[in-house]
């Protein structure tokens, strides 16, 4: 199989590929969505407190600790995706998330149990974080193995397209319970519906993933006989360089990401003075812009090369994250709508290039575990701990405008290690040249 007759995939066969990895990965981020949304609530049913302040950060504290588990689950599916292929790699992780979701929806809380309900939220967010580390780099991995080398930023975008779907549809479902609902009724048992959401719409993930193909780039691998034995090793062996500098620049992407479709809901009741609904209609506004320029990120990414991207991502990010901020705390709907729409724009191009870089900075025999490792690394370390940092420096510094500072020096990192990189716009994911040589590029970047 010649590299030029695996990159001519069909665009019937596109259009699944779109769908099968869109969805699955909307399944895994409507969770965590859903969790950031009803942060106050569960705050509230799982960490009874006098201090809402106390509680609020102990509820943030069990979103960081779930991304404690992603760096493991990332090594743990990257290996598995590296020996026995992305497909059946990627239908164990949406099975695993879905599951995890599902029992979240019927925990017993504080009241009922005691201090073991949030000791099971725990567990279980641990549970979700192992699944959530396979994921995204997986399904990056997938699309982009299928994608057509001119045009994989346009087509990777999808990827954060579903992830913004999600958000947005998590705000939306949230949105509709605070309306609908009373506050008694939406402590009794209203949060708990969003979660239960994810069962059927975790095996309807499953069978289309089922029902589709493993990628060219692996089928050509497996009959190279050139599948890693030891994916781990290879990667922190010939990639470790790569790794480093990538991820730099993801951190910014997790970071500018969580700030935007997490905490920024938070941020407009405790900084701005809006009601949850209202900040929720905010976040929902924000997001289907988001998911809507996706697309057009991807095509300037493809236009103007991986590098330009970056540079054009952190520069924006530096630029408008101050003012995002002081119109979000500003109290006013629609200068909060401005404010969020000026983060979200650079949240995206980082967002776009990160998903075209995971896949192009590796070789396809460690492409999986390389891309898991760098991605939930950064996660972990910048993502997860997005809500409890900026509420953290808010409560230290008595500035509501201290993470847009936080945000800022992260940018400058991200600049370094994303210029470190080489261009990757036009290289092949098929080749065995090209491989040797992102080998060569991995041990000395």
């Amino acid at each position: 199989m010649t590299s030029a007759n695996m990159e001519q995939v069909s665009p019937g066969t596109l259009r699944r590929v779109i769908v099968a990895a869109g969805i699955g990965n909307f399944v895994e981020w409507f969770d965590f969505a859903v969790y950031g949304f009803l942060a106050t609530t569960i705050a509230q049913q799982f960490f009874p407190s006098g201090d809402a302040s106390a509680a609020l950060l102990k509820t943030f504290a069990v979103f960081a600790v779930a991304f404690a588990f992603r760096p493991l689950g990332g090594i743990f599916f990257g290996m598995l995706g590296d020996r026995i292929g992305r497909k059946r790699t990627l239908a164990m992780t949406i099975l695993l998330m879905a599951g995890a979701t599902t029992l979240i929806g019927l925990l017993p809380t504080y009241a009922a149990i005691g201090v073991m309900a949030p000791i099971l939220l725990s567990l279980i967010r641990c549970a979700q974080g192992f699944s959530a580390g396979g994921e995204y780099a997986g399904a990056c991995a997938y699309l982009m193995e299928h994608a057509p080398s001119d045009k994989r930023a346009w087509y990777g975008s999808f990827i954060p397209v579903s992830t913004f779907s999600a958000f947005a549809a998590a705000a939306v479902v949230a949105y509709a319970l605070e309306a609908s609902l009373s506050a008694e009724a939406m402590g009794s048992w209203g949060w708990r519906l969003p979660f239960l959401i994810a069962a059927p719409l975790g095996l309807v993930g499953l069978y289309l993933r089922w029902k589709l193909d493993e990628t060219p780039a692996f089928q050509a691998v497996t009959q190279e006989h050139a599948v890693a034995h030891s994916p781990l090793k290879d990667t922190l062996r010939n990639h470790g360089a790569a790794i480093c500098c990538l991820g730099a620049f993801v951190s910014l992407t997790a970071l500018s990401f969580y700030m935007f479709t997490t905490y920024f809901a938070t941020y407009l009741q405790v900084a701005g003075g809006l009601s949850r609904a209202t900040a929720l209609l905010v976040s929902l506004i924000a997001l289907l812009f988001a998911a809507a320029i996706c697309p057009l990120a991807g095509l300037y990414s493809d236009r103007v090369g991986r590098r330009m991207t970056v540079m054009t991502a952190c520069a924006l990010l530096i630029v408008v994250v101050y003012p995002s901020f002081l119109m979000a705390s500003s109290g006013s709907f629609a200068a909060s709508v401005v404010g969020v729409m000026l983060l979200a724009i650079g949240a995206v191009l980082c967002g776009v290039v990160t998903a075209a870089l995971l896949s192009e900075t590796f070789p396809t025999r460690t492409r999986y575990t390389a891309s898991a490792i760098t991605y939930n690394m950064a996660y972990t370390l910048f993502g997860g701990t997005a809500p409890l940092v900026a509420t953290w420096l808010i409560s230290t510094t008595g500035s509501n405008l201290s993470p847009a500072f936080y945000l800022i020096a992260i940018a400058l990192l991200a600049l370094a290690g994303g210029l470190a990189l080489p261009e990757t716009s036009r290289i092949s994911l098929h080749d065995v040249v090209a491989q040797e040589k992102a080998e060569g590029v991995g041990a000395s970047a």
